[in-house]
């Protein structure tokens, strides 16, 4: 088959400008800093503004690049972001995250965190902002104790816990969705 030069053209026209056609604005409607969203006004299936939300979240995951906030604590940020512009009031969600594992190295304040890395810790706003908008902030004892983190270098407003395992536990049992980052 043979196909016109000018039918390939407008193939390529639409593949590459449908994107600006149809693009969304990016949006931080509650964490300022940190989980840009795309706004997403056309959107169907929204969160449910008259309920609320109790979410657990199991953050154990953390990157190599000590210098640049964690995905997955980028990732709450989303979460909070994405609810609110969904149409969620923020007296509606009720987020409690545990933090341990690999992820745990970002828990650190910025004096201890610039002994062992040579910089300010980059989830110190993030966590400022996270805490502002009522998210609780749970740090495995455990997961410190392993890589020798101490009770006085948490960054301002973390909570020690006994451990990540027992908070998911609780509440899960007390009814709040988990998710795992």
């Amino acid at each position: 088959m043979n196909y016109p030069m000018k039918n390939h053209l407008h193939t390529i026209f639409f593949v590459l400008f449908s994107g600006l056609l149809y693009g969304q604005t990016l949006v931080n409607p509650i964490i300022s800093d940190f989980g840009t969203i795309g706004d997403a006004p056309m959107a169907i299936e929204k969160p449910d503004p008259d309920m609320v939300y109790n979410i657990v979240v199991d953050v154990a995951t953390g990157d190599e690049d000590k210098s640049q906030v964690f995905f997955a604590l980028n990732n709450l940020a989303r979460l909070m972001n994405l609810h609110v512009m969904g149409g969620v009031p923020p007296e509606h969600l009720n987020v409690v995250v545990a933090i341990h594992g690999s992820a745990i190295w970002s828990v650190m304040n910025d004096q201890a965190y610039t002994k062992r890395y040579g910089i300010a810790n980059p989830h110190s706003l993030l966590f400022e902002q996270l805490l502002a908008q009522g998210v609780k902030i749970v740090v495995c004892s455990q997961s410190m104790f392993k890589r020798k983190i101490a009770p006085e270098e948490l960054a301002p407003g973390l909570e020690m816990a006994t451990s990540a395992l027992t908070v998911l536990t609780t509440y899960q049992l007390k009814g709040y969705a988990l998710l795992r980052f």
